[in-house]
């Protein structure tokens, strides 16, 4: 359908690993000192990405090339370079995250360049932009490191090393650790398993099947090439110095991170006269087997699973929910039906997920160990093979994992599947209107159903934006020029949005719980939805670690309403193993868990009763920007209501 999960299992981790794809006018500083007022032509303002202006580069060499020959680096990195430096000359950019993408492929290419003095200028911006106290302090620490180590002549390769091991200690050391822990550990883990030979898979698999059809690349494409070189020449040659800086920098100075959850946490199980509340999980699926014993799953009850629409709603065997393949063709599967071979594959690729989760996590597995061993002899032409094999999982794993936080600690919840089917390949179908028609036509069904079936909460951790489908067109190679995919996927996205919000406001007696997203950038800018529809009867959700401190890849913006546990959040997966995920996925969920909790003790709350519980119980950290989710103050809060009742 066009839509991304918003876990941790493939954008927080290898997708992330790889690529992280103000300026000051002169001329008004001056006219200020002097006195004088100076008229300016004022620069057109770029308020969403729609409004960026597309790039297109003609590339008669292999998209690996531009990784590994610098002569086909250069000549693209050349054209990049200009053009990305007009862009931001002839415009106002107001995202900062969008500038930070801009700023950092430029310092990347001046950095190849060997104009170093440049790329500290650039790096410095960057910090400025940052508004995430890690992310602004571990910005840049390895290339500053690198540059430091390259300012000098050596013997020899050892020598060399050498000094790079001590800049970089230098740097890493003198960090604090409280504050950029999260981020250390997760640069290890991608320090230990990103390999020139995953580069050179990802963008022979991905780039170069739409390039061979079009010779051309995006500009988004480019960037990332780009930024890619300068992680294949400079970076993953010191991987061993890179680890064993990182581990001794851990080693020295971890303390495990207050978990505030615990504490706030509000456990209904031996509650008596709670009210049975039905929670939509639209996702990839449930296994249900997991949650049956538990007493936790809505049934139809007027269905059967006979092979026939027994009820006469227009669904078979929907006794636990409905679900749409990939094709948005009604189904009576509630988990993703996997093939024999990929049923007889899974322990292993949850095996190999888990090891990447530890990674992340510094945590010494034997499934972390087993992928470093792994990922150390992966050739090109088996990454393809990979990736897919984590997405498959992910897709597999998502929705029981979701539905497993929903319901921890509510003996009165009951789970009501709703499945979407998400797409696991590298190279997904080429976009079509028809099928963008009968995917949105397929949202307003979902949510039909679960309004006329009674769910109160619908939990959504996916989402998606217009640049998601141009990236599908070029994939391909289809679509036109970079320009006309961009104007295409805008018409078919407003289809996917037009449809969802009109159906949403539909049921406005039902609360849309939908994560904020996983990359690091501002919800509305992006045009991300559904976290940047704007209803009453949707709460957007970001995601904090278990000290409440805002992660380093969770969406933010204006329409983040709460932040919620989204770091190493325990729960089920398809066979009842529990394994730890991180994402916003995660965190929405959490606060689904308490708006049924409430409604489990209060039932008649209307939705903005609901929504004030939650957004009023919440606590106001830093600057404003995090709004942690109590719920225990939300309970007192409701305990208040009810006594004036």
């Amino acid at each position: 359908m066009g839509w991304q999960l918003h876990d941790g299992q493939a954008e927080n981790t290898v997708y992330r690993m790889l690529t992280r794809l103000r300026s000051l006018n002169l001329l008004s500083a001056v006219a200020v000192l002097l006195g004088v007022s100076v008229a300016l032509a004022e620069k057109p303002k770029i308020t969403s990405q729609d409004q960026l202006p597309r790039f297109e580069y003609e590339l008669d060499v292999k998209a690996t090339d531009i990784l590994t020959d610098p002569v086909a680096y250069t000549d693209l990195a050349v054209r990049v370079k200009a053009d990305l430096e007009n862009l931001i000359e002839e415009y106002d950019i107001e995202d900062a995250t969008t500038l930070q993408g801009i700023i950092g492929t430029l310092m990347s290419i001046e950095f190849q360049a060997g104009e170093f003095d440049a790329a500290r200028e650039r790096l410095a911006v960057m910090r400025e932009l940052e508004r995430k106290p890690a992310n602004e302090l571990t910005m840049g620490v390895l290339m500053e490191s690198v540059i430091e180590a390259r300012s000098k002549d050596y013997a020899s390769d050892e020598a060399y090393r050498k000094a790079f091991a001590e800049a970089y200690a230098k740097r890493i050391d003198a960090l604090p650790f409280e504050i950029v822990g999260d981020n250390i550990k997760s640069s290890k883990g991608s320090a230990e398993i990103v390999t020139d030979q995953l580069l050179i898979g990802m963008v022979d698999s991905q780039v170069q099947p739409g390039l061979d059809k079009t010779g051309t690349i995006s500009g988004a494409i480019a960037q990332g090439l780009v930024s890619q070189r300068t992680a294949l020449e400079a970076y993953i040659p010191l991987q061993a110095e890179r680890v064993a800086v990182l581990q001794a920098f851990i080693d020295a100075n971890f303390v495990e991170k207050e978990d505030i959850w615990a504490a706030r946490s509000v456990d209904l199980t031996n509650a008596k006269g709670l009210t049975p509340v039905t929670v939509a999980i639209w996702d990839s699926g449930i296994d249900n087997p997991i949650f049956a014993p538990k007493g936790q799953l809505w049934i139809n009850e007027d269905e059967q699973l006979d092979g026939a629409d027994t009820d006469g709603n227009g669904f078979v065997d929907d006794v636990h929910g409905i679900a749409f393949t990939l094709k948005s063709d009604p189904s009576t599967d509630m988990l993703y039906s996997m093939t024999d071979e990929q049923l007889a594959a899974y322990p292993s690729m949850l095996s190999m997920t888990k090891g990447l989760l530890d990674l992340q996590a510094n945590i010494d597995s034997k499934e972390a160990a087993d992928l470093r061993q792994y990922m150390g002899t992966l050739e090109a032409d088996k990454v393809q093979q990979f990736i897919e094999d984590l997405g498959l999982v992910g897709n597999y794993t998502h929705g029981t994992h979701v539905a497993g936080i929903a319901a921890t600690g509510n003996p009165a919840v009951r789970l009501m599947t709703s499945r979407i089917t998400f797409d696991y390949r590298t190279i997904p179908d080429v976009p079509t209107m028809e099928q963008v028609k009968k995917d949105a036509a397929a949202m307003e069904k979902f949510v039909a159903y679960m309004a006329e079936n009674g769910a109160r909460i619908v939990n959504m951790s996916w989402g998606g934006n217009p640049q998601g489908i141009e990236a599908a067109f070029e994939a391909n190679g289809a679509g036109g020029t970079p320009e006309e995919r961009r104007k295409t996927s805008k018409e078919m996205f407003d289809i996917y949005v037009e449809k969802l919000t009109a159906a949403i406001k539909a049921a406005p007696d039902v609360l849309f719980v939908v994560s904020s997203g996983n990359s690091d950038n501002d919800a509305e800018f992006s045009d991300m939805y559904p976290s940047g529809i704007d209803l009453p009867n949707i709460l957007t959700v970001g995601a904090v670690d278990q000290a409440g401190e805002e992660t380093s890849f969770s969406t933010f913006g204006a329409n983040v309403d709460v932040h919620a546990n989204g770091f190493e959040v325990p729960s089920y997966v398809p066979g009842g193993e529990i394994i730890n995920f991180s994402g916003t996925s995660m965190a929405s969920p959490n606060v689904s868990n308490l708006a049924a909790k409430l409604l489990a003790v209060k039932p008649d709350l209307t939705i903005r009763q609901l929504v004030d519980l939650i957004t009023l119980g919440a606590d106001i950290v830093d600057d404003g920007r995090i709004h942690l989710i109590n719920p225990q103050r939300s309970f007192q809060l409701l305990e208040v209501m009810m006594s004036e009742a």
